[in-house]
């Protein structure tokens, strides 16, 4: 499978050290399997920086046997929680790789609303109920990194 990273940098040695704290699933290195997804971040970076790069990845698959792996399908009260409490900087999880949705600017919004106590849980999740998650990969450990995620390159943006 092939996975994206936008950054101002390339990234030929992904590690979860340069990761902020606070992001969605807690702190890692942060990959999404939609170039289309990465290219938009990428120009996030690009405004700020005056570059950006999207850095290319092969991801063996045999990592989602062999190791510990939370998935979210869906924008789900799970997912939601789990959100919340990495967002509050409660990044206690012992899995390797955490598969589940972005919280884009729409579903960002909704989420920081129930974050700050302005709207209910369940109208929180009703307003996520119809959006399709952008998938995104974070590898927590270095060691899943090195063994399952080889970089094949990059490109100017």
């Amino acid at each position: 499978m092939i996975l994206y990273h936008g950054s101002n940098v390339e990234v030929k040695n992904p590690d979860t050290l340069h990761s902020r704290k606070n992001l969605d699933f807690g702190q890692g290195f942060y990959t999404i399997p939609l170039f289309e997804q990465a290219q938009k971040w990428s120009e996030k970076f690009k405004k700020r920086y005056g570059l950006a790069f999207i850095s290319k990845y092969e991801f063996s698959e045999k990592a989602l046997s062999e190791y510990s792996i939370l998935e979210f399908d869906s924008y789900s009260a799970e997912w939601l929680d789990f959100i919340v409490d990495r967002r509050l900087g409660h990044d206690t999880t012992k899995y390797n790789i955490i598969i589940g949705g972005v919280a884009n600017d729409k579903v960002f919004n909704t989420c920081e609303l129930f974050f700050k106590g302005y709207i209910p849980r369940e109208t929180a999740l009703e307003r996520l109920r119809f959006e399709k998650p952008n998938i995104q990969y974070c590898f927590k450990d270095q060691a899943t990194i090195n063994k399952y995620l080889k970089f094949t390159g990059s490109e100017k943006v």
